[in-house]
């Protein structure tokens, strides 16, 4: 077995452990129970994360699904539906919660190839006040797609048409911070947190992941008013999040929030290298990241050897995901060093 130590893993973000700081902050944190709204961390965590991005408050609760989860069902009620993408982690990768729980239709639609959802598209699939159709209620948008960034003119855009039409509007922002750092570099503006409100702000509701780019063994919250919040947190309850001493895993979060923000520049630039250190390689078409994701399409030749490549990657401790669609994660548990590693296997793997 490879030791631990040695493993370049490229699955995800979410495979980052807690840096020696963020365990001193979790020893550290004073407890309460959470259930009765009385730890004293959670208590800060969310305030600081509701005034960070601009809201009256927010939810602590244990993964961005049920963060997602809470956010559509209080939008949404029996017989309502949401518009969303094709690829959004809301409707594709969550066990149809939504539909499953609370009976709330989703409205899938294709995303164009910058991960947008046309806006023609959008305003067509708003239903009519008609007993023939479910109540379209939500849109409902991810940055990062895929990681890429939505480009803010295009978020501005969509979240006025729906709140033009009377659509509430929620953010699925597991990666808000890296569309936050992306748009900041983009813009040559230097203020990430100012960036992640600006996106956050054309939203009724915003989930945050703290377990991915920003290093917390778990949680995510949700942000909004406080009288949709009240609705989130009894959901939350009905979905089996109610925690106790969850402090501990508050304390991680807002050390995140405070520690781990400004660094994800260095993921994004070790994807870029990542990317560009695979250009080249015959059979191997490498898609420039936006952030911290690299995806690389294998074809002809190198597509029959996609499961072989996995296996000598895994064999020499260079951990990713895929099969003829490959995915590499950069996180802070990954440094240069590793991303010259896996681009080097990677090379020398074809060149065999």
């Amino acid at each position: 077995m490879t030791d631990r130590s040695s493993l370049v893993d490229l699955r995800s973000d979410t495979v980052t452990q807690p840096t020696p700081a963020m365990r001193e902050a979790m020893a550290a944190a004073p407890l309460g129970d959470d259930v009765f709204s009385a730890d004293p961390s959670v208590n800060a965590l969310q305030e600081k994360i509701a005034a960070l991005l601009g809201f009256e408050a927010a939810l602590f609760v244990p993964t961005g699904t049920q963060s997602n989860l809470c956010a559509i069902l209080s939008h949404c009620g029996r017989g309502d539906e949401y518009i969303v993408g094709q690829q959004a982690h809301a409707y594709r990768w969550e066990g149809g919660g939504a539909a499953v729980f609370g009976s709330v239709q989703p409205q899938p639609l294709d995303h164009a190839p910058d991960g947008t959802l046309p806006l023609a598209q959008i305003e067509a699939a708003i239903k009519p006040d008609d007993a023939h159709f479910a109540r379209t209620k939500l849109l409902a948008l991810e940055n990062t797609l895929g990681g890429k960034l939505l480009p803010f003119e295009y978020v501005q855009a969509a979240t006025d048409l729906a709140k033009s039409k009377g659509l509430q509007r929620h953010l699925d922002g597991a990666r808000l911070f890296n569309a936050a750092t992306a748009q900041a570099a983009l813009n040559k503006r230097t203020d990430i947190r100012a960036e992640a409100r600006r996106i956050a702000q054309c939203f009724d509701s915003v989930s945050v992941c703290f377990s991915k780019g920003l290093g917390a063994p778990i949680g995510s919250t949700l942000v909004g008013s406080r009288e949709f919040i009240a609705r989130a947190h009894r959901i939350r309850k009905m979905a089996g999040g109610g925690m106790r001493q969850a402090g501990l895993l508050a304390a991680a979060a807002s050390h995140a929030l405070d520690h781990h923000i400004d660094r994800l520049a260095d993921d994004h630039a070790l994807a870029q290298r990542l990317a560009q250190g695979l250009e080249g390689i015959e059979g191997l078409t490498v898609e420039a990241p936006h952030t911290n994701i690299v995806f690389v399409d294998l074809t002809g030749a190198a597509q029959a050897r996609s499961s072989e490549l996995l296996a000598s990657l895994n064999q020499q401790g260079i951990l990713a995901t895929g099969l003829y669609r490959l995915r590499f994660v950069t996180h802070l548990d990954v440094d240069a060093a590793g991303v010259d590693r896996a681009v080097a296997a990677i090379r020398g793997f074809f060149k065999a």
